[in-house]
């Protein structure tokens, strides 16, 4: 069998489990998106505030422009001509938003979880991380040389018994986990994560807050500070891809942690650096963070809403968040049900093995501040009992 056959029957197999994947063509029309002559309102996207598709926010940005400042490609990595001073007052302006004594920027969320592991740790390291932590994470270990033990989701007593027994052998143990879960929409109680750490020696805890920066806290800072615990995480790291409308991810930490990964990380080291113009974005966003406090609590209390809903209609839901699952199981029949919304016009989509374990496939809710309780209450019908 040739490489190309192979491949061919690899797909096979995926589009017979109903598991094969195609890039979507769709057009955006603000809030909504169109697919196959098919207006849908967007369900599917991570623009959590809704800032993605305020034309205003972006029209008094465009006004800060001229012809000499606006810069689309930095042309370079970081480290040789790439870091434009805007990187300086973008990170400088989140270790102080954050109370911290550094920030790091990084190309993509993907890079930065990528690429922060592999850099600190080594054959004595142990990284005990959450069983649902992000794809990007666990390509992070991966690519690690430590020993890497998953601990059952949110199981904080498991937990508890592998750093009991297995800390005395390294010479640093690193707790991965994610604030908000990517899939189940529930979240980690950090202050009990922060409480273990203390309890060993050179136990360090990674907390990735993707999905969390901007919808959470008091001036959008995540689910850290909304349970007041920002500098007890070594590496707190983020994203401005999501909720924050821009491109890109950070982490904050020590100036020590800072300087050590500008010389190790080679996906900070070996890749182009942003363009000025989008980091320019995200600094006139991040400047207006705290503001957004209305679109946060509309956001809430659209995320109770539908899960009550769920939960009515016979679902169940562990969500704690505005990323709302609705597990179905088999792959095809959450197709079909992710069709069937689509035709009522509502544009979810299925998420399915390996995204998710094979029997958990969902269509996965991604609400924004944009949507309206009338449309909330529209989906819930249309989504009907169980």
């Amino acid at each position: 069998m040739s490489l190309f056959e192979e491949l061919e029957q690899e797909l096979d197999c995926l589009k017979s489990k109903n598991n094969l994947r195609r890039l979507p063509a769709t057009h955006h029309r603000g809030r909504e998106v169109e697919a196959d002559g098919n207006v849908m309102l967007n369900l599917s996207s991570n623009d959590y505030l809704g800032l993605a598709t305020d034309a205003d926010l972006r029209a008094g940005f465009l006004q800060t422009f001229t012809p000499d400042s606006f810069l689309p490609s930095a042309s370079s990595s970081r480290l040789l001509t790439g870091n434009f001073d805007i990187y300086t007052r973008l990170e400088e302006r989140l270790a102080e938003l954050f109370g911290r004594e550094s920030a790091l920027v990084f190309s993509s969320g993907y890079h930065m979880n990528a690429g922060i592991l592999p850099a600190v740790s080594n054959v004595r390291t142990l990284i005990l991380a959450d069983k649902l932590v992000h794809a990007s994470l666990i390509d992070g270990i991966r690519l690690s040389s430590a020993k890497c033990i998953r601990y059952r989701h949110n199981n904080y007593e498991q937990l508890e018994q592998l750093l009991s027994a297995h800390h005395a052998e390294y010479e640093k143990v690193i707790v991965v986990t994610e604030s908000i879960f990517s899939m189940d929409g529930d979240e980690a109680d950090l202050n009990r994560l922060v409480r273990l750490k203390r309890q060993y020696d050179r136990v360090l805890l990674y907390v990735d807050e993707a999905h969390a920066v901007g919808v959470r806290g008091e001036h959008g800072l995540g689910c850290a500070e909304e349970q007041g615990c920002i500098g007890e995480i070594d590496f707190l790291c983020g994203t401005f891809g999501k909720a924050l409308a821009s491109v890109g991810g950070y982490v904050v930490c020590s100036r020590t942690v800072h300087d050590y990964l500008v010389n190790k990380m080679r996906t900070l080291i070996f890749t182009t650096a942003l363009p000025p113009v989008n980091l320019m974005w995200t600094y006139f966003i991040i400047e207006r963070l705290a503001q957004f406090r209305d679109r946060r609590q509309h956001l809430q209390r659209l995320s109770f809403q539908l899960k009550e809903g769920l939960l009515a209609a016979g679902y169940e839901c562990p969500s704690t968040s505005h990323i709302i699952p609705l597990t179905i199981g088999e792959s095809g029949a959450t197709v079909w049900k992710a069709e069937e919304l689509q035709r009522k016009g509502f544009y979810a989509l299925p998420v399915r093995p390996p995204t998710v374990p094979e029997g958990t496939s969902r269509i996965r809710f991604s609400l924004t501040a944009a949507l309206t309780e009338d449309e909330i209450s529209k989906l819930i019908t249309t989504i009907g009992k169980r």
